[in-house]
Parts: C-alpha cells; sequence; structure tokens
C-alpha cells in the first residue's frame, strides 16, 4: 500500500490478478509492506498481504516500523517467511541466519525494544494507533485541500490524482523546468521528476502552495 514513489495502489482487483501470474508462473514474490497504517488503516492496507499468504505455499514479506513508529534511523522491522512446512521453515531460518551475520552480525536493538514495548503494553498500543491514524488522516486531508487549493487557479482537475493517490509521496506531474522554477522563484522545493512529499506540507499554507504551482504551470 502507498506505493513510493507515485502514491498509486493497486486495486483489489489488479493484486487478484497479479496473484494469477503469480500462481501460473510459479514465482515467489517479495512483498515490501513498508507503509502499513497510512493507507487505509493498519489493518486494511494487510487485505493483500493476508489474500497472497492465504493462496501461496510460499510468500516473503518486508515490514519496516520506519514510518508507523517514526523509526527511521533505528531502521527496525522484519523478513517475514512464509513456507510450506516446518522442516523448510529451520533450513530457510538458518540460510537467514548466515546472510545476516556476514550483513551486520549484531544489529542495534533499541528500535525493536521501542515497538516491543508499545505493542506489548494495551495502553500504549492504543495510543500508538491513534496517533498512526491520525496521521493517515492528515496525510489524507492535505491532499484534498491541495487539490481544492488549486481550483480556483483552474487546475484542480489537472491534479486531482494526487487526492486519489495514497501515502506519504505523489508524482505532481510537473515537469523538471517547472520544479526549478518553483524551487528558484518560491522556494518550494521536491526532486526534478516533480515527486513531492505530501507529509511534509503545511495544512495552513496550501493556498500559497497552489498559487505557487498555478504560477508555473500557467506562465
Amino acid at each position: 500500500c502507498c506505493h513510493n514513489p507515485t502514491g498509486f495502489d493497486l486495486t483489489p482487483r489488479d493484486f487478484k490478478r497479479v496473484l494469477e501470474v503469480v500462481k501460473a508462473r510459479e514465482l515467489l514474490p517479495l512483498i515490501d509492506f513498508a507503509y502499513q497504517g497510512f493507507g487505509d488503516g493498519l489493518e486494511e492496507d494487510a487485505w493483500a498481504v493476508r489474500l497472497f499468504a492465504a493462496e501461496l505455499p510460499e510468500l516473503l514479506i518486508t515490514s519496516s516500523c520506519s514510518k508507523n513508529f517514526g523509526l527511521y534511523r533505528e531502521r527496525t522491522g522484519a523478513l517475514i517467511v512464509c513456507a510450506g512446512n516446518a522442516e523448510k521453515l529451520i533450513d530457510i531460518r538458518s540460510q537467514l541466519a548466515s546472510i545476516a551475520r556476514n550483513l551486520w552480525s549484531t544489529p542495534p536493538a533499541h528500535g525493536a525494544a521501542v515497538v516491543a514495548q508499545i505493542l506489548g503494553d494495551d495502553e500504549l498500543k492504543g495510543l500508538w494507533l491513534d496517533e498512526l491514524e491520525s496521521m493517515r488522516l492528515r496525510v489524507a486531508s492535505l491532499r484534498r485541500g491541495l487539490v481544492e487549493a488549486l481550483a480556483p487557479h483552474g487546475l484542480n482537475e489537472r491534479f486531482a490524482h494526487i487526492a486519489e493517490q495514497r501515502g506519504m509521496f505523489s508524482y505532481t506531474g510537473l515537469s523538471p523546468l517547472q520544479v526549478q522554477r518553483l524551487r528558484e522563484e518560491f522556494s518550494v522545493y521536491m526532486v526534478g521528476s516533480g515527486r513531492a512529499n505530501v507529509a511534509g506540507l503545511d495544512g495552513n499554507r496550501l493556498d500559497q502552495l497552489a498559487a505557487a504551482i498555478a504560477r508555473v504551470c500557467v506562465n
């Protein structure tokens, strides 16, 4: 969910079609699950992962706590392996342990300890769930708010996709030249491809941002 960098997600129908291809070609899928909780909700975002886990004999899932727990510097997460039987899991665990030892041997435990403390305490977990939902709703509100702020400039339809996207990032559709003008003339920063960090927007200054976008799009 919340595809980075585009902000566009596959629909349930799309995921089912992907699953059909995976089955037909006997592929081993790796699902990067980095933004759980920022799409439709913590449980809702896991729908596709659970579908694949229920339908396939083997599956790899990488889950990150960097975003939904705010632990960017700790690089906390997990590799989840679904296999056909317990014996195969033992072999896989042995191989993963060998790879991990060669890569980092003993990783920091601080981030994992924070996550374990929160998930192991009902009160802390409740606070975390509330804050995560608040952030999800905030980002969605910023997306809608920016499109609404662009309406007086006649650009709401051109940028309607921003409100339809989900998660922290968006491909705005702005050209490299327009991005350069935003940076040099209005101190609005995004990468040259037009990819913007929606979560970093100031909700009180969306009209100002919309006016700047209108200037570089119209003139």
